[in-house]
């Protein structure tokens, strides 16, 4: 045991602790230079694709929306409550500017990698699509690097399907415990119960339970922070002249200065909207949709609403309230975002915050669940192993929530991330002239006066497509 510890140290060192956050800067700025800042001309059509008239209206199908919203509910979770809360603390205000930063470099990252995923989806036997990182690494370079994509489907599987549910489990059940007293082996046997429900409705269910927990959590989330805002807007201008001060070391608020903003900036960013992570293509790659752009551009806005909302959101309800001290550490995570609140608006945002991270997470325990299902099909094509992964699923999720101290077996979730962010970024550099092309086929569609471009794969004749997915 003490060996399998040292490894994953050593892996998580070797990503987390020094490749894999400048790695991800570099491609999302390479991306963006390259694509023509693709993030910026496409910002209008991220909201216009979702209107009825751009998407199939086939209802057995998942619409761009849905896949939006699962999208959203997987990237919006914890992170954006007690991670933007930890980057304020470690890094202090400056830490929210270099968040903002990642984002919108992200965007272009996501948009690529989602669209690749699009381009080499495959239909499944019950007629829905799957695909993602697996898909494409086998199908867009070839079966000489199938053993890549084994790579991050088993990485896929340990870190998102096994540990970061465990997570979302103690989370759960650690925050109703706190806030109401109630025992974690009730909510950890609730939430097992629920979890099962869903999840064994496959990816339709999951759509449907996305279409009501995501917009709820989000929109409730971001208008009591806009209420603090607009009760605070003589103060508003203030805590923006210290973001991007402390983000630029114009003033320091914690130790470390400008660096230390820069580092948590990124990090807790990164960690929030995955762009680049290869997580999200696999919801991506479900949608029907008309042209595999146009679901790139509906999820760069899913790193939008992300950072650039619901984190934001987070760290002007802190840097507006009265509990915040630069440079203090006795107050973080969770704690100095349900206090904040309770500054504002009174205590009963104790048991609004405990709803909110109930939302918050069991979205993402559904997002995280079908990610390993989809890694789990690119491996073995068997109902009874898909039958396996969610009963392991379901035991998982209540093991988390019901001892607390489960989720530290789970110590390798990180350094498997790590691992399988560094195998999609390779992949997505070596298919990018794939994922130019297509967007260069959008755009000329574009161009030509046809607002709905449609993806004609007997144009990419060269490329192993699946023509059934491809009306």
């Amino acid at each position: 045991m003490e060996y399998i510890t040292k490894f994953f140290t050593v892996l998580e060192d070797l990503t987390w602790g020094w490749s894999l956050i400048p790695i991800l800067v570099i491609f999302g700025v390479f991306m963006t230079i390259v694509t023509g800042f693709v993030q910026f001309q496409f910002f209008g059509r991220m909201f216009r694709v979702l209107l009825p008239k751009y998407q199939h209206a086939d209802p057995n199908q998942i619409s761009a929306r849905q896949a939006l919203l699962i999208s959203v509910g997987g990237r919006v979770g914890g992170g954006n409550i007690a991670g933007v809360a930890v980057a304020i603390t470690l890094g202090g205000p400056g830490a929210v500017f270099w968040m903002w930063a990642i984002a919108l470099v992200g965007m272009a990252t996501s948009l690529v990698e989602c669209t690749l995923a699009q381009v080499y989806k495959r239909r499944a036997a019950d007629g829905t699509f799957r695909g993602g990182p697996a898909s494409y690494i086998r199908h867009g370079l070839g079966d000489q690097y199938r053993w890549l994509g084994v790579v991050y489907a088993v990485c896929l599987i340990g870190s998102f399907a096994f540990g970061f549910n465990a997570f979302q489990g103690n989370t759960i059940a650690g925050a109703v415990n706190d806030s109401l007293g109630v025992d974690r082996l009730i909510t950890g046997v609730l939430l097992a119960v629920i979890t099962g429900f869903i999840i064994y409705g496959g990816i339709k269910r999951i759509a449907k339970a996305a279409d009501v927990v995501v917009p709820v959590m989000a929109l409730t989330y971001i208008g009591i922070a806009l209420l603090i805002i607009v009760m605070n807007i003589g103060e508003l201008p203030r805590v923006l002249g210290s973001i991007f001060a402390n983000a630029f070391g114009l003033e320091e608020a914690v130790g470390g200065g400008m660096g230390a903003a820069l580092a948590q900036g990124l990090r807790r960013g990164l960690f929030s909207n995955e762009a680049g992570l290869g997580s999200a293509p696999n919801v991506a790659a479900t949608a029907d949709v008309h042209h595999p752009v146009s679901q790139g551009i509906t999820q760069a806005l899913s790193v939008f609403i992300d950072t650039m909302l619901v984190c934001s959101a987070t760290a002007f309800v802190i840097l507006l309230g009265g509990v915040y001290v630069p440079g203090a550490e006795g107050v973080s995570g969770v704690v100095l975002t349900q206090q904040s609140l309770v500054y504002h608006l009174g205590s009963w945002t104790q048991y609004y915050l405990t709803f909110a991270v109930f939302l918050f997470a069991f979205s993402s325990i559904m997002y995280n669940y079908y990610l390993g299902e989809t890694a789990l099909v690119e491996l073995v094509e068997s109902p009874a192993a898909v039958h396996i992964l969610r009963w392991l699923v379901i035991s998982v999720v209540l093991l988390g929530a019901s001892a607390p101290g489960a989720t530290s077996v789970f110590f390798f979730s990180d350094p498997l991330m790590g691992l399988l962010a560094l195998v999609n970024l390779l992949a997505i550099l070596m298919l990018f002239p794939v994922a130019m092309r297509v967007l260069n086929d959008y755009r000329s569609q574009l161009k030509a006066g046809n607002e709905r471009p449609e993806f004609e794969a007997s144009r990419f004749a060269d490329l192993d497509l699946d023509r059934k997915a491809w009306k």
